[in-house]
């Protein structure tokens, strides 16, 4: 199953995260944004349940990730 997640920062830590989430084997692509968003990443896992507990356990749980929007892909 493929989504995409978008991350806000609570502090500037960009570069940190950035190098963070690449190592991440469940992301596959990594993009710094300029505006509301800092981050938009793609995720690659076997059902939504897997992408819940990914989000909340490896994103969320950072402590500079303020919020995320999950997007998960239709077809």
């Amino acid at each position: 199953m493929l989504a995409y997640v978008l991350i806000s920062l609570k502090k500037q830590a960009e570069q940190e995260v950035f190098d963070r989430l690449k190592e991440l084997k469940e992301i596959k692509v990594v993009h710094m944004l300029y505006g509301e968003w800092d981050f938009i990443v793609n995720v690659d896992a076997p059902n939504i349940e897997a992408i819940t507990t990914f989000t909340m356990e490896k994103i969320r749980s950072m402590p500079e990730v303020e919020m995320t929007s999950t997007l998960i892909v239709a077809k």
